[in-house]
């Protein structure tokens, strides 16, 4: 699989999404993620303005699923997204269903492990489930917490490599990456490579960064797309 990079837009208003998706598909980005705050703060919008915009660019919609799994993918799918995601955490069942409802409605399923005790056994339990990625995930929140109590937080990297080993699906890091280890994530096996805030989002803000970030994210794309092809057992389904 050729690695790709897909870029976060978590931020707040639609305006400022597709501004920020416009010069990030102008760089070389592969993939647009419709980030939590966006969705949070547009709805469903945030996803059809992306896709009426981008109408051949691979679409994720971070709602990070809970609950109502098969509603939440099936309004998602609608709306124009080509990836769901949803939780670990949450109920095997709720799992399963939006797993079903990707197949129902022709998308991919994005699993995250955010907040598993085991990230391992999290990611393989979602492969079980039907899940056509695995994002691995050290959330906001918990870096920052630790941090603040002076202790080093954690980072996808550390154990990046025996999630990617445990899987046949492909993976993505996420959380709290510099550009230099975000670059570095297909070395681990991890070819989808994920960046958002805070390398291209203001993160206390959920705004864009400022700097040349098409610039920026044309050197990314550039180093991502240079790398080998990673075989995965599973390749993408969409």
């Amino acid at each position: 699989m050729r690695p790709a990079v897909q870029i976060s837009l978590d931020v707040t208003t639609i305006d400022e999404a597709l501004e920020t998706a416009e010069l990030a598909v102008r760089a070389g980005v592969d993939w647009l993620e419709a980030g939590t705050p966006l969705i949070l703060a547009e709805g469903l919008r945030a996803v059809r303005e992306l896709r009426a915009k981008f109408p051949d660019t691979p679409i994720v919609a971070d709602l990070k699923t809970m609950d109502g799994g098969y509603l939440e993918a099936e309004m998602m799918a609608k709306a124009g997204a080509n990836y769901v995601v949803v939780m670990a955490r949450a109920h095997e069942e709720t799992i399963r269903v939006v797993c079903k409802a990707g197949k129902d409605y022709g998308v991919g399923v994005m699993g995250d492990n955010l907040g598993c005790d085991d990230m391992v056994a999290g990611a393989r339990q979602l492969e079980e489930f039907g899940c056509d990625v695995i994002i691995h995930h050290i959330g906001y929140d918990e870096r920052r917490g630790i941090a603040a109590r002076g202790e080093t937080a954690p980072t996808p990297l550390d154990n990046l490599r025996n999630v990617v080993a445990a899987v046949d699906v492909p993976v993505q890091a996420v959380g709290g990456l510099s550009i230099e280890q975000a670059i570095e994530t297909p070395k681990y096996g991890a070819p989808l490579v994920v960046i958002g805030a805070p390398l291209a989002i203001e993160p206390d803000r959920f705004e864009r960064a400022g700097g040349d970030l098409e610039r920026v994210l044309k050197q990314i794309c550039d180093e991502v797309h240079a790398h080998p092809a990673i075989e995965v057992a599973r390749p993408l389904p969409f």
